[in-house]
């Protein structure tokens, strides 16, 4: 199969769809590879680190998409991609279809096969793709929430872990899963008191186990939501329903009862967002303030560790991408359940309900 890798276009975006390792496994198969120019720098990824590994190197995006049968990719296209897409070409990448009525629209009118790393889903529900970015965005969301929490950068002024004979900060994360646990983790080796609600009591009673003493879990509802929020300092948004947007359990009204210079990370951002007042930002321009809240809604957090991000990714991809290269798209899925649960659109159609539902089927 012919494979191209694009650069990625979005604001900082520095991740790319394949590491040169990947190139160099799916050559052994016998397959081709064209990537764009300098695709890879931002992760630390020369061209010739590509050319070594099997790759050739083409000057344009355009370049790419015209020779490619599959697109193996990081983020969504952008608008200025559309055009580039052919009928019946494979794109393998994060969508997020239900965040965006408008790349939705636009991709089926390209009548391409998108299978979308974030709803392939293994039988016991986990999302194998997802997890190595949501693991990224988890410890970074404490990262820049414990750093937009002091007073130059609009926040109160209060450090996470406190000082002795100084209380720490309070830090409330919404939703038990990847994204949750790793962001409990950060808070609570910081030294902050970390609260984490889910409305899996089977996930809690794992979570009460293996966290430590400054983490408590508590079972989520908006009441209870609504009760800790004047006690928080940094709120971390991890809510996901699997290729669905993501609901609003926080509302304008409720920011209201924060303290002035309380910061909230919406990690969920990519899905809509759980928090009412979240919009996409860009790591250019992240924060903004609203109800006297400092909001932090960046909606591709792991592009600004590139290095990590990138290696973590295609280790996760890789044997996905392999088996679509291999046998193609039709049969690897056809093979693999969790696979073809990440087929979204094909021919014109939605094929995934989440995405579906949210516009209303």
């Amino acid at each position: 199969m012919i494979i191209g890798v694009p650069k990625e276009i979005k604001i900082q975006e520095y991740r790319v769809g394949l590491t040169p390792e990947g190139v160099d496994a799916l050559s052994r198969q016998g397959h081709t590879i064209y990537v764009e120019t300098q695709a890879g720098a931002g992760s630390g990824f020369s061209d010739d680190a590509y050319k070594n590994a099997g790759a050739s190197i083409l000057a344009t995006a355009k370049e790419v998409y015209e020779i490619a049968e599959m697109i193996v990719k990081v983020k969504e296209p952008l608008a200025v991609e559309y055009p580039l897409i052919k009928s019946g070409q494979i794109l393998f990448t994060y969508f997020h279809f239900a965040a965006s009525k408008e790349l939705t629209d636009a991709m089926m009118k390209s009548h391409a096969v998108c299978i979308a790393y974030e709803t392939v889903e293994l039988p016991d529900g986990s999302l194998p793709l997802l997890v190595p970015m949501s693991e990224v965005a988890g410890r970074m969301a404490v990262n820049v929430g414990a750093y937009y929490l002091g007073k130059p950068f609009g926040g109160k002024g209060k450090l996470l872990g406190g000082v002795p004979g100084v209380k720490p900060a309070e830090v409330l994360i919404i939703g038990g899963g990847i994204v949750g646990t790793q962001a409990a983790k950060m808070a609570a080796g910081l030294g902050a008191n970390v609260t984490i609600m889910d409305t899996n009591l089977t996930r809690l009673r794992y979570l009460s186990d293996v966290m430590p003493a400054n983490v408590v879990t508590q079972y989520s509802t908006v009441l209870a939501i609504r009760e800790k929020l004047p006690h928080t300092d940094l709120v971390i948004g991890a809510v996901l329903l699997h290729g669905a947007k993501a609901p609003h359990l926080i509302k304008k009204e409720d920011l209201k009862t924060m303290e002035a210079g309380s910061v909230v990370v919406d990690v969920a951002v990519d899905q809509g967002g759980c928090i009412e007042t979240c919009r996409p930002t860009t790591h250019e321009n992240p924060v903004y303030v609203e109800e006297n809240v400092l909001h932090y809604c960046v909606a591709n957090m792991p592009g600004a560790v590139p290095q990590t991000s990138t290696r973590a990714l295609t280790q996760a991809t890789l044997p996905y991408a392999m088996s679509i290269a291999n046998k193609g798209w039709e049969k690897a899925c056809a093979e693999n359940p969790a696979l073809a649960k990440g087929l979204n659109i094909r021919a014109g159609k939605i094929l995934h309900k989440g995405v579906s539902e949210a516009f209303n089927g």
